[in-house]
């Protein structure tokens, strides 16, 4: 009889190192969550990542203990914050935004740690999957890829006599470089031509900002973290301009916005934190699962930032739209 006790704690040590992890639910674990940038979209992401997990059993307080830190769009203080999750030895490490999953991939790369990321346009660009899309890695999450060409319809319909869009982009994100070739790609089937200005810093935003408006009938927004972070300041100098600023999530269009057919951060944060509790559980590694897509996207509208732009929202968007905003948030 003891020997076959001892045979059987044996063999669950060992599945437990096989998949990395795998505490259940009565067990108490330790995350580390990396935040890239404070924006809200990326809040949501977090907040709609840890509802995910308690969807699954997984409550802060309870079972579960939150390691969180943000990098202030700092790409070395993301490293440091990823070796720290690794040096704390921490269950999973949740990296919201591409430079923080790459940093967080690059730090446990060579440890039992597994990565689940979140609000990663492209993974396989930001070398966390691979061509067919499987996992790197011990690493697997979310995508947030934009609806481009839903977009661009969008604009088409919004804007008929447009000719230019302006992106601000940083030249360092990967998610952005992605999205900026599928823009270009796409942008003359609508009769568009993109103009694009990228940028390397916070600082860079104004004079690129001033510039860029010189040259485009309206500006779409990406996800971009480092030019996200400066959302007020750009719909500033574009609503003196009389120039529709487009989003590409919710939270942009309640700041001032004209529209987007976006997605949902919080859900995308749900699905991420369920797959985080699979991995948590046991159930699956995160080396077999292939990241995933939320591709349920709606048509957002503000109509005070519509009233500012003199321009009438289609009746059909609005109709169809998932919410409509009457105010600018501040």
């Amino acid at each position: 009889m003891k020997r076959r006790i001892a045979g059987m704690m044996v063999f669950v040590l060992m599945m437990a190192l096989l998949y990395g992890c795998s505490a259940g639910k009565g067990d108490t674990v330790t995350i580390g969550i990396g935040q890239y940038a404070e924006h809200p979209s990326l809040d949501n992401c977090r907040e709609g990542f840890l509802a995910g997990l308690k969807s699954e059993g997984y409550e802060e307080g309870k079972n579960l203990k939150v390691e969180y830190e943000n990098a202030q769009a700092d790409n070395s203080l993301a490293g440091q914050i990823a070796d720290g999750f690794v040096s704390k030895k921490v269950d999973l490490i949740c990296a919201i935004a591409t430079p923080m999953a790459q940093n967080a991939y690059g730090a446990a790369k060579n440890t039992k740690i597994p990565v689940i990321f979140t609000a990663v346009t492209d993974p396989v660009l930001a070398k966390l999957a691979n061509d067919d899309k499987t996992p790197a890695g011990n690493v697997t999450g979310t995508s947030d890829k934009l609806p481009v060409e839903q977009q661009l319809k969008m604009i088409r319909e919004i804007l008929p006599d447009a000719k230019k869009i302006g992106i601000l982009y940083n030249t360092s994100e990967a998610n952005s470089v992605s999205a900026i070739e599928e823009y270009k790609a796409l942008a003359g089937n609508y009769g568009f031509e993109i103009v694009e200005s990228g940028i390397t810093a916070t600082a860079d935003i104004p004079l690129a900002t001033d510039n860029l408006l010189t040259k485009v009938d309206c500006v779409s927004n990406l996800t971009d973290n480092t030019v996200v972070s400066s959302l007020p300041v750009i719909l500033k100098k574009a609503g003196e301009k009389k120039i529709p600023v487009f989003g590409s999530e919710i939270e942009q269009v309640k700041k001032g916005c004209l529209a987007t057919v976006g997605i949902d951060y919080y859900d995308l944060g749900v699905k991420t934190g369920k797959m985080a509790a699979k991995v948590l559980k046991g159930e699956k590694k995160a080396s077999d699962m292939n990241f995933e897509i939320i591709d349920q996207a709606a048509f957002y509208g503000n109509t005070a930032a519509a009233k500012d732009l003199g321009i009438d929202l289609p009746k059909d968007l609005t109709d169809s739209a998932k919410e409509m905003f009457d105010s600018i948030a501040e």
